[in-house]
């Protein structure tokens, strides 16, 4: 099944949080809120008390497809009423406030909440209204709060951006994808044999130009142009490449010889 106008075919990924938003001012943040949970692999999103009423059409038309999201969004007259079947609260909460809880950053809540999903317990995340934020009466609903270590000269982020930090964070708590790669599209990386193919290629066609005249710095010259192809990985295609470049500039070579004498 899919949303609106054919939105993506979003479902539950497992025990993940809900999202619940406090009295949303913007059906514009609301639709966004659904975007960035759907990059997260969330799902569910509470509203309570909106401020204009749900639905509103144009939060489907700024969710990007998220469509499914907001087709399953539930409406809620408190924060009590929204939370009362989950086992942990987490409160955002961007200004310090005279309250005793637990601070965690983004990071450490998402960690954290990976825990405890882990043992089928629900969890769930407060977002504040727009202009505010989550008000005394709201966080004493939360078990602990979190802040983002972000500039603090300058900590200004909409609700949309907000919601995008914690689901990226609760997505890479457990994201395997390696820290860097080389793209290779349709060709692999190439075998130290096949480097050594053409590297013996390269030399043979450098000591027939007389690049590599000098005998005391050849074995010196040699090495160092081996160091260069072996420093990083070099694709088979690369290679393909490199070995025709090497002939077409040897072949050139005896030409324009054949052609200086006359031939």
């Amino acid at each position: 099944m899919t949303g609106r106008d054919g939105g993506a075919p979003l479902e539950r990924l497992g025990n993940a949080p809900v999202v619940v938003l406090v009295r949303p001012q913007l059906a514009d943040n609301i639709g966004a809120t659904a975007r960035a949970m759907a990059n997260g692999g969330l799902f569910d999103l509470r509203l309570v008390a909106p401020r204009d009423g749900w639905p509103q059409e144009r939060a489907w038309r700024t969710a990007s497809g998220a469509d499914r999201i907001l087709d399953c969004a539930s409406l809620h007259d408190s924060v009590a009423d929204a939370v009362a079947d989950l086992h942990h609260v987490y409160a955002t909460c961007p200004r310090p406030r005279h309250i005793v809880k637990p601070v965690l950053t983004a990071r450490g809540a998402a960690a954290e909440m990976r825990q405890v999903c882990a043992r089928d317990l629900k969890v769930g995340l407060l977002f504040g209204p727009e202009r505010a934020g989550l008000d005394n009466d709201d966080m004493a609903c939360a078990d602990a709060l979190v802040r983002f270590p972000l500039n603090p000269a300058f900590m200004s982020l909409n609700l949309g951006q907000a919601v995008l930090v914690m689901a990226y964070e609760w997505w890479m708590a457990e994201d395997q994808t390696v820290p860097r790669r080389l793209m290779t599209n349709e060709t692999r990386v190439a075998t130290k044999g096949e480097l050594e193919n053409f590297l013996g290629h390269l030399v043979r066609e450098l000591d027939d130009c007389g690049f590599l005249h000098n005998l005391p710095k050849r074995p010196g010259m040699v090495r160092n142009i081996r160091h260069f192809f072996e420093r990083g990985e070099v694709t088979e295609q690369e290679l393909r490449t490199l070995h025709g470049v090497v002939s077409e500039l040897a072949h050139g070579h005896a030409r324009r010889g054949r052609q200086k004498n006359g031939n």
